[in-house]
């Protein structure tokens, strides 16, 4: 179900919103609204004889509009017979028939699924030598022209506003060109290539005058990391330095998003600025954890102006005495804080976090990638352990694409080493490990074969049972999935799929677990986190309906990795003492293979462990700031009911 801004009675929103936005829960609801507007596009202009102009995006925002309109093709009918399409970008340069060329790109996932004349198809050639680019983008302008011009416009948005490849500082009157691509870019699209160094530093574009040209935009935006950019693009100053913030000139322009990429717009963040509300405890929770932030005061010292200043005087009205507000939201949050995240035993506490029967406690830990666990809960898994549960880590993919091929090459050598040593010798193994490396010396962007997959796989098992060795777990605790949907041997996954899930609730049936750790950091550049949780809520939502030792079970979502919780969703807190916080470093340390040069780590340069540590230290110096105890780090968890 979508939120939309058209018609809306509370017209605070309509003035702080600059630009349209529909809102829906999830990106595949978001795809379908758009998939649905160009459908409707491209029938008015058949029902006239006339052709549809479409502009296209690419990257990871759009895949699942194009998979809709593929489907609409195929099942209801849809042509695409009269369409000129015309694509943003491209890097440069590029090969057409490279892995990540925007030209393989669109024909993969869309052209060559759907009825369109190849000669309606428009690219920019980011193959063509440097010497020709300019004409080419002065005949790509020409060409738009002579089509009539774009009807609709699909865009997503970079992280630092870019729309197209029009990165800040682009000119509104600019046009199709080669550009200078940032470092940030750079590093949001490194997932595509092997590292940096291999991302072009040019891309061809239209410019932001060709793109406020069209017709009818609608610009696409899915999960948290997109926030921040999308509440400037929306509700902020119109400038070059937020490109996207220029649609905010369009007369016909729309913002569709999901929930999470909407989480930073004044209605979601400060609901009460746009209009009344209902003041439940967890609005007044982030009401003022949000003020005491913003002025730098401790909760316990808010005054009755301060309320007043920030716009909470409904609230003092509602509610009265600031001094009672105060320690109301003090206690919630002092309650979230736990030293005992398995529930303290043969104590009752009614505001504890967890429950202290039955105990000790079966726990489970669910982690996508086999570091997850030590990453983004390490202090917890330990204290878990240490305090007397029964824990098992569940690893749910292989990760073996975040392998470099040097690590494969090092491990080869050790393993042959080790067999001289031994005084052994293997000549199966002598012979794939020679095809391997031949394989390695010339590889490009092809595939890894299934050999080296393999190797890759069990480099990531052999560290997750180090790391489970470490904490202390025995062999029989730490379980590989190895779900299929991972599998592809490229960045691209599978949905997730029925072996999916059986894989899980079997698991879940054998351990029958009285509380389930999950990744809920959705951050994840590449999806994977999104995939394994939806497995795991899909088998839990399964087993739910059959009863039995599921009722008793409890399911906690962690982050870390890659964001983490706003202190007003924080339901349990973990603190940890120095000592704690070196434990917990040396642990990820165990995952050599992804220290110094990870692949596909995203646009955050830093190693895991330096992530961890300071997103732990931040969370724990914001409880500081708003007047509780000062922890070195604090690990954060929010309850999932399902």
């Amino acid at each position: 179900m979508a939120t939309t801004m058209q018609k809306r009675t509370v017209t605070m929103v309509d003035s702080l919103e600059k630009i349209p936005c529909s809102i829906f829960t999830d990106p595949k609801e978001g795809a379908r609204f758009v998939a649905g507007k160009i459908a409707d596009t491209i029938r008015q202009k058949q029902a006239k004889g006339e052709a549809c102009v479409l502009g296209l995006a690419t990257g990871s925002t759009p895949k699942s509009l194009y998979a809709e309109l593929v489907r609409m093709h195929r099942q209801e009918g849809l042509s695409f017979r009269n369409v000129i399409s015309f694509n943003l970008d491209e890097y440069y340069p590029i090969q057409l028939d490279a892995a990540q060329s925007y030209h393989r790109y669109m024909h993969t996932l869309l052209f060559q699924h759907v009825d369109i004349d190849p000669k309606n198809i428009h690219i920019p050639d980011g193959s063509l030598p440097k010497e020709k680019i300019k004409q080419h983008c002065a005949d790509y302008e020409k060409k738009i022209e002579e089509a009539g011009g774009v009807d609709l416009q699909v865009l997503g948005i970079g992280n630092n506003g870019h729309i197209g490849f029009n990165e800040p500082g682009s000119s509104i009157y600019s046009r199709t060109r080669l550009i200078s691509l940032e470092n940030s870019t750079r590093l949001a699209n490194a997932h595509d290539f092997a590292n940096i160094s291999q991302v072009p530093r040019l891309a061809l574009t239209m410019g932001i005058q060709t793109i406020l040209k069209a017709k009818h935009v609608i610009l696409m935006a899915w999960g948290a990391a997109k926030a921040p950019v999308i509440q400037k693009a929306v509700e902020g100053f119109l400038t070059e330095q937020v490109p996207a913030s220029l649609l905010q000139q369009h007369n016909h322009c729309e913002f569709v998003v999901d929930e999470q990429a909407a989480s930073e717009l004044t209605r979601f963040k400060s609901p009460w600025l746009t209009g009344e509300i209902e003041w439940t405890p967890q609005m007044i929770k982030k009401a003022v954890v949000n003020m005491a932030l913003a002025i730098n005061k401790p909760i316990l010292s808010l005054t009755n102006a301060d309320y007043n200043e920030y716009g909470l005087g409904d609230l003092l009205v509602e509610k009265g005495n600031p001094y009672d507000i105060n320690l109301q939201v003090y206690y919630m949050l002092r309650d979230t804080i736990t030293g005992w995240p398995g529930g303290k035993p043969n104590v009752v506490l009614p505001t504890h976090p967890e429950r202290s029967q039955p105990y000790p406690k079966r726990v489970l830990i669910f982690s996508p990638h086999p570091d997850d666990d030590i990453i983004s809960m390490g202090g917890t898994f330990q204290r878990l352990h240490d305090q007397g549960h029964e824990v098992h880590v569940a690893y749910q993919t292989s990760g073996n694409i975040a392998v470099t091929d040097e690590f494969v090459t090092r491990f080869l050598d050790f393993a042959l080493g080790f067999e001289a040593i031994a005084g052994g010798t293997n000549d199966n193994a002598h012979r794939i490990a020679a095809d391997i490396r031949n394989y390695l010396s010339v590889k490009k962007d092809e595939l890894d074969t299934p050999e080296i997959r393999a190797i890759k796989g069990l480099i990531r098992r052999c560290e997750a049972k180090a790391t489970c060795r470490y904490v202390g777990l025995g062999e029989e605790q730490a379980h590989f999935l190895n779900l299929p949907f991972y599998e592809t041997g490229t960045i691209e996954k599978r949905p997730m799929g029925e072996e999916d899930i059986r894989l899980t609730i079997e698991l879940l049936n054998t351990i029958q677990p009285h509380q389930i750790f999950c990744a809920g950091d959705l951050a994840d550049p590449h999806g994977t986190h999104k995939v394994c949780l939806d497995i795991v809520f899909e088998s839990l939502h399964r087993l739910k309906q059959q009863g039995g030792w599921i009722e008793e079970c409890w399911l906690w979502l962690y982050k870390g990795a890659w964001q983490e919780w706003k202190m007003e969703e924080i339901e349990m807190a973990v603190p940890m003492s120095p000592e704690q916080v070196q434990r917990k470093r040396h642990g990820i340390f165990i995952h050599q293979s992804q220290k110094d040069m990870v692949p596909f780590q995203g646009s955050d340069a830093r190693e895991f462990w330096q992530r961890a540590e300071e997103r732990n230290a931040a969370t724990a110096n914001l409880y500081a700031q708003l007047g509780l105890t000062h922890y070195a780090a604090i690990e954060a968890f929010v309850r999932w009911h399902y």
